[in-house]
Parts: structure tokens; sequence; C-alpha cells
């Protein structure tokens, strides 16, 4: 029998072109193109429904009841896990870093609205928000209940089927694609790119959550295609992480205001504007070149954007007061 899977996201997303933002990066009118996974339906949208539907598929398979999974509090894959699980009539717990603060809104919002349980883990590391996740699924086997731990970020060799499809999709909606560029996490999501369109045809700008996010993409990417892939071969970018995972860059920033103010499109301040930031770093120093179709991997995160303190102010200092 092969993997699980199960439906949650509305497929393929559509794929358009942006002539403006491509413009202001220094590429051709008919070069640049959104590919909005942001648009996948379930729970507010994002890239993680596609591992979703794999690493659920496979909780389901085992009799699963409740979902666990971890996460930074702001965590679009944990709102997911939250979503997936209320539509599926099962329970949901979030084992997420820190302690609760003044502030409930962005993704913690939607997590509560979606009717998920947090367990704060303190400040602790990976490991530690491991350790924290493991014996939160200790005690609710002790209580009766059939937890399923789902992975950091939803990344793993499941999870990553769900963007091999993805690049299924790009291979017949962008003829003689060049580069797709995507924000690099967790390492799932470009390892599934990576497996169906091959390393030098991915571009991943490492956002900071992990200390060597390349090793992550080819240990998940490797079991998925024939063709060897090695850390060393895969292009990825370390020059938008700033001063960390969780803070805001004036790249970011710019990237922000330039994709909202030349095509309508909201991007949030840790993945997606880390990944335009990137890209326009790209094309400055050459590794992204005009005349050549680029795709811009939209994965959702609009929340977050709404949790992150400092790019609220950011956006508010945009609003001027009209004065005739």
């Amino acid at each position: 029998m092969g993997p699980s899977r199960v439906s949650l996201g509305t497929f393929p997303t559509p794929v358009e072109p942006a002539p403006r933002l491509g413009a202001a990066l220094g590429l051709g009118p008919e070069d640049l193109w959104i590919k909005r996974d942001d648009l996948t339906g379930l729970g507010g949208g994002g890239n993680k429904i596609r591992k979703l539907e794999w690493t659920v598929g496979a909780a389901l398979a085992e009799g699963a009841d409740t979902l666990v999974t971890t996460g930074a509090p702001q965590s679009n894959h944990a709102r997911l896990t939250a979503a997936a699980a209320a539509r599926l009539g099962l329970s949901a717990v979030l084992v997420l870093r820190g302690a609760p603060g003044a502030s409930r809104s962005g993704n913690l919002a939607l997590d509560g609205l979606f009717g998920a349980r947090i367990a704060w883990a303190g400040e602790v590391d990976q490991a530690g928000l491991d350790a924290a996740a493991a014996e939160v699924c200790a005690r609710l086997r002790a209580g009766g209940a059939r937890p399923a731990l789902i992975p950091f970020g939803g990344s793993g060799v499941p999870g990553a089927r769900g963007y091999v499809r993805c690049g299924e999709e790009l291979d017949e909606q962008v003829p003689r694609l060049r580069t797709v560029v995507v924000a690099l996490g967790s390492g799932g999501t470009m390892a599934g790119l990576v497996a169906a369109l091959g390393a030098g045809s991915v571009l991943g700008v490492d956002v900071g959550a992990l200390a060597d996010p390349a090793a992550a993409v080819a240990r998940f990417a490797a079991p998925l295609t024939p063709d060897e892939v090695t850390s060393d071969g895969l292009r990825v970018r370390r020059d938008q992480v700033g001063a960390g995972y969780a803070t805001l860059t004036e790249p970011v920033t710019e990237a922000l205001r330039l994709a909202a103010r030349t095509e309508g499109l909201v991007l949030d301040p840790i993945y997606t504007g880390r990944a335009l930031a990137g890209l326009r770093a790209a094309v400055r120093d050459g590794d992204v070149r005009p005349g050549e179709k680029t795709v811009f991997v939209h994965t959702g995160g609009l929340p977050g954007l709404f949790g992150h303190a400092d790019a609220v102010a950011f956006a508010e200092e945009g609003v001027t007061v009209f004065e005739g």
C-alpha cells in the first residue's frame, strides 16, 4: 500500500503574471509569475496544506484522533494543523515555543478560533520543543487519546510529496520555466520542488528557521527523485536572515512595500517577505536574469503579519491623510 493522503486544499493553485513587480525588480514584462499557494483554501491558506494532506493522511491511517505539532507562537503550520483537525473532526494540541503574552493576534487568534489547545514550552531550542511535544503526546495517551505527532513545519519526506505535486503543476502551467523562488524554512517545500523540477531550477531563500536548512532539503528530497541531491548542489541564499528568524529587516520592509504597491500582493514579514528580498538580491547579482521565466511561490502567511508588532507598525506608517 502506498502513502496515505487526505484532501484538504483546492488545487491546482493559479499562476498569475506580475509585470509591474517584475519591472521593479529589473526583469522583463513577461518574466515574473506568482504561484498563488496562499490560495489553497483551508484555514486562511498557505503552503502547509499541501504537506498536511500527506502527514495527516498518515495519521488518520494509523487511527489518530488528536494532532500534535510544534512551532513558534505565530506558526502558520500550527494554524493550519488546527484547521485541518477542525475539518476532520479531530482534536489539536499545538506545542509552541515561549510563553503566553499580552497579544493573541495573528495566527494565535485563529488557533483559538479553530479550537486548538496550546501547550507553551518556554524558551527552548528545537530539541527542547521536541521533548515538550513528546511529553504532551505521552500525557494524551495516558488519558486515552490517540495522538499523532506532525513534524515541525510539516516537513519530512511525506510532507515534501505535496510539493512534488506543486512542481508538477508548475511544469504544466509555466513552460520553459527557469527559476522557482521560494522561502526556505523547515525544508519540505523546497525539497518537493527540487524533486520535481531539479536542484538547478529552485532558489531557496533561508528565513533562519534551521541552522542548516540545505541539509534538511537534501535529506527530504533524496527519496523522492532518482537524481542525486546534495546540500552543496542546491541554490540557497542565506543573506536575508538578518538578526534572526523573528526580526524584521530593511530589505524585507522594502519587499513588502514593493509587492503591495506594484501588484496589490500582501506578503508576510518572515517567509514571503524574505523570499522576495532574496529574489531582488538575486536579480541584482545576476543569479536571476531578465529574459528568463521566474516563478515566485507565494506560500501564504498573511495572519502572521498581524501578529508581528514591528510589521504592523511599519505598515501603519504608510497610512497618509488626504488633504486635497
